[in-house]
C-alpha cells in the first residue's frame, strides 16, 4: 500500500498537480491562487504556505496561518528578477525601493524637462547642436535624454526568444518628493507590468507561463542565485500575486511618474512589501550574491623592511 502512494505522489509531481499535504501552521498562506512556479510549467491552483523566509509548502493545504491571502483569480508566482537595475542610489533616498530631454541637475534648467532637443533649440534660436553643447556646459552634466531608436517590431522578435530575460534599465523610483524633479523613462514604473499587459496578454507574444520563467527561473539560474526564482518547498518567499486580466502598465513619457496597476500582493524574503496593492513600509530586502562572492577583500599591510 505503501508503494501505491508513493507512486501516486511522485505520478503527481511529474504531472505539476498539486499535493495534498497533512494539516501544518504558517505565517502565511495563500489560498487558491493560480499557481505558476516559475518552471514554465502549467498553471495549476493551489495553496502556498509560508514560514518565516521561506516556501514552507506548495500543494492542497490544510493548515492554519496568522494570515489569509484569498487568491482566487489571481496568479501566484516567484517574484520577478530585475536583470538590470539601477536601484542603488535610489534605495539610498528611499529605501521602500519604489523609487526627451529628463534629467537635469540645474534647478535654472529643470523647467525644460520633458522638452525635445528641438524645442528647447527653438526657444533659444539656435541649432540642436549648438543647443545640447550649451546645455551639457550650463548643468555641468551629461544632460538625461530619452532616444527614440528602438523598432517595436524587433521588440517582439526579442521578447519571443526562449534566452531572453528582462530588466527595466533604470532606478526604483516613486511618485514624490526628489524624484519629482526629473523625468525618468516610463519603463521605472512599467517595465514588467508592460511585458504582462500588453505583450502577453494582448498581443500574446509569448504565454504567461513563459513569460514568468523569463522573469523568474531563468535569470536566478543564469545568476546562480541560491533558492531564488521558484515556488518551491525551501525556497526564499518571494512571492507575488497579481491579476493577469488587469496587469496594465500607466506611465507615458509626457507622465512617466505613474504607478502600473494590477500588481495585489508582494512579498519578499517572507515579509509583505505591497498588501492590496499598496506599500507597507516594510524593507525586508537583502543582499542577494552570486557564486562568484569571495567575501570582502583585505587590506593588504605595507611592511617596512629598512
Amino acid at each position: 500500500m505503501r508503494r501505491v502512494v508513493l507512486l501516486v505522489y511522485i505520478v503527481a509531481l511529474i504531472a505539476g498537480a498539486p499535493v495534498v499535504c497533512r494539516s501544518e501552521t504558517y505565517d502565511v498562506l495563500i489560498r487558491s491562487g493560480r499557481i505558476y512556479d516559475g518552471s514554465g510549467g502549467p498553471a495549476y491552483t493551489a495553496d502556498v504556505g509560508i514560514k518565516d523566509d521561506r516556501i514552507a509548502a506548495v500543494g492542497q493545504l490544510s493548515g492554519d496561518a496568522d494570515r489569509v491571502v484569498d487568491a482566487r483569480g489571481l496568479a501566484v508566482a516567484p517574484g520577478f528578477i530585475n536583470m538590470l537595475s539601477w536601484a542603488n542610489d535610489c534605495l539610498l533616498e528611499d529605501g521602500r525601493s519604489q523609487s526627451g530631454l529628463v534629467r537635469f541637475r540645474s534647478d535654472r534648467l529643470k523647467h525644460l524637462t520633458g522638452k525635445t532637443l528641438a524645442e528647447v533649440a527653438h526657444m533659444r534660436g539656435k541649432t540642436a547642436a549648438e543647443t545640447a553643447i550649451d546645455l551639457v556646459v550650463e548643468d555641468d552634466s551629461r544632460v538625461g535624454a530619452v532616444y527614440f531608436l528602438m523598432s517595436e517590431e524587433n521588440v517582439k522578435k526579442q521578447i519571443a526568444l526562449p534566452w531572453v530575460s528582462f530588466c527595466s534599465d533604470t532606478g526604483s523610483l516613486a511618485p514624490e518628493g526628489v524624484f519629482l524633479k526629473s523625468n525618468p523613462h516610463p519603463r521605472a514604473y512599467g517595465n514588467f507590468a508592460r511585458l504582462l499587459g500588453k505583450y502577453v496578454r494582448e498581443e500574446k507574444i509569448v504565454a504567461l507561463e513563459e513569460a514568468i520563467r523569463r522573469l523568474t527561473s531563468l535569470p536566478a539560474e543564469n545568476l546562480k542565485l541560491d533558492r531564488r526564482g521558484r515556488l518551491a518547498k525551501g525556497h526564499y518567499a518571494d512571492v507575488v500575486v497579481f491579476d493577469p486580466a488587469a496587469i496594465a502598465d500607466h506611465a507615458t513619457y509626457e507622465k512617466p511618474h505613474q504607478y502600473a496597476t494590477g500588481m495585489i500582493h508582494v512579498f519578499v524574503n517572507g515579509t509583505q512589501v505591497l498588501k492590496d496593492g499598496a506599500h507597507t513600509g516594510a524593507t525586508p530586502g537583502r543582499v542577494v550574491r552570486g557564486p562568484g562572492w569571495k567575501g570582502r577583500a583585505r587590506k593588504s599591510k605595507t611592511v617596512d623592511s629598512r
